[in-house]
C-alpha cells in the first residue's frame, strides 16, 4: 500500500489528484518490468514532459549532484545549456549506453527532426547488481524503445517495477517512487511532481518516525542482527508547471535533496545522489527562433522549495510500502530483498 495508508502524510502541503508525478498536466511515463530466468531483475522508466517534440520544444532543466558516484548521461550539456532535448530514461548502471542509443534512435525517428545531428541523450542509472545479474545485461536497446512508447498519462506504478524491479533501500526492497504537491492559490497554485529510483542507505526514518533504528536494521548499526548497506545511488526526477528558468530549476533541484534527507540517508562514498528538475510551463519552453517569455520570481521560490522536498520525502516512502520481496540466484546462492514489514511499521506508528 501507498505511505499515505499507513499514516504517513509528509508536510505541509496537499498533494494533487494522483499524488505521483503525472500530476503535472501533459507528462506521461512509460516502464518496462524485465524479469527473466533466476537472476535478471531490472527494467527501464521512462519520463515524457510533454506530448510535443521534446527535441524542438525544449523544457528548461536544472541539475544538482549531491554525491557524484554515478553514471548518469548527458548532464554537462544539461548544466552548460539548462534545458532537455530528449526524454529522461531511468535504468541500472550496465544499461546506461542502451539507453542513450534508444533515446538517439527516438529522437531521430521524431517527425520534424530529421536534419539533426546531435542528440543530447539524458539517462540516469542506479546499481541493482544485489539482485540483479547486472553483468548478463538482461535490459535491452528494445525494452527502452518499449518504455518510451508505453508513456501515458495518468497513475504510475510503484515498488518493483521498471527501473526500481532490483533496486534496494535501507536494507529493504526499494524501487520507483511517487508523489506531488498543489500550493495554494496565492503561492502560484503550481504543481510539483516527483519521481524516485530509490537504492540507497543509511537509518530509514518515515516522516519522522525511525523506522530503521526501532527495527534495528540501518547502516552502522553495530550490534543489530541485520546491517543495511549504505552504497546505492538515487534518482530524483522534480517536475513542475510553474514558468521558472534553469537556474531556479537548478536551486530546485537541489531542495530536492532536502527531502531525501529527512529519509535517513547516508549520502555515501559510494551512492550516486541526483536531482533532475524541469518546467514545463509553455512560457519558458525553447525552440527555433524562441526564448523564455517569463520568470517565476526569486522571492516566490521559497514554497515550490518546500513542496519539492515534501514531494521527494514522500515518493521514497511510497518506492518502499508499494515493493515486494523479490528472489534472485546469483552466484549460484540465493538472494532475497524483503519488502518493508508493513505490519510492524503500522505498529510503530500506533505506538
Amino acid at each position: 500500500m501507498r505511505a499515505r495508508a499507513l499514516g504517513f502524510a509528509p508536510g505541509i502541503f496537499a498533494p494533487g489528484p494522483l499524488n505521483a508525478i503525472t500530476d503535472v498536466t501533459g507528462l506521461r511515463v512509460g516502464q518496462v518490468t524485465v524479469m527473466q530466468g533466476e537472476a535478471t531483475r531490472s527494467g527501464v522508466t521512462a519520463i515524457l514532459p510533454h506530448a510535443g517534440n521534446p527535441f524542438t520544444d525544449r523544457v528548461p532543466a536544472g541539475l544538482f549532484a549531491m554525491n557524484g558516484y554515478g553514471k548518469m548521461a548527458g548532464v554537462t550539456q544539461v548544466q552548460e545549456l539548462g534545458e532537455l532535448e530528449t526524454p529522461i530514461l531511468l535504468t541500472n548502471t550496465l544499461a546506461v549506453g542502451r539507453a542513450v542509443e534508444a533515446l538517439v534512435d527516438w529522437t531521430l525517428a521524431q517527425p520534424g527532426n530529421e536534419a539533426v545531428r546531435s542528440v543530447n541523450a539524458v539517462v540516469g542509472e542506479t546499481n541493482d547488481g544485489r539482485l540483479n545479474d547486472i553483468r548478463a545485461r538482461g535490459v535491452t536497446h528494445q525494452h527502452m524503445l518499449e518504455a518510451l512508447a508505453a508513456a501515458s498519462e495518468g497513475p504510475v506504478a510503484e515498488g518493483c517495477v521498471g527501473a526500481g524491479t532490483g533496486t534496494m533501500a535501507f536494507g529493504w526492497k526499494g524501487g520507483i517512487g511517487t508523489s506531488s504537491r498543489i500550493l495554494p492559490t496565492a503561492l502560484g497554485g503550481w504543481t510539483i511532481g516527483v519521481l524516485v529510483q530509490a537504492n540507497y542507505g543509511g537509518a530509514l526514518v518515515m516522516d519522522g518516525l525511525p523506522v530503521g533504528r526501532l527495527l534495528k536494521k540501518y547502516y552502522l548499526a553495530e550490534h543489530a542482527a541485520e546491517q543495511a548497506d549504505a552504497d546505492g545511488s538515487v534518482m530524483v526526477v522534480v517536475a513542475t508547471n510553474a514558468p521558472l528558468s534553469d537556474r531556479n530549476l537548478q536551486r530546485l533541484a537541489r531542495r530536492a535533496m532536502g527531502g531525501i534527507a529527512r529519509t535517513g540517508a547516508a549520502f555515501s562514498d559510494g551512492s550516486g545522489d541526483y536531482a533532475l528538475a524541469f518546467a514545463t510551463h509553455a512560457a519558458v519552453r525553447r525552440g527555433p527562433g524562441r526564448g523564455a517569455t517569463q520568470d517565476w520570481p526569486n522571492e516566490r521560490m521559497s514554497p515550490l522549495f518546500v513542496a519539492a522536498a515534501e514531494a521527494t520525502e514522500e515518493a521514497v516512502l511510497n518506492a518502499l510500502t508499494m515493493a515486494t520481496t523479490v528472489e534472485s540466484r546469483l552466484d549460484g546462492r540465493r538472494v532475497v530483498g524483503k519488502a518493508l514489514p508493513l505490519d510492524q511499521v503500522a505498529a510503530l506508528r500506533r505506538a
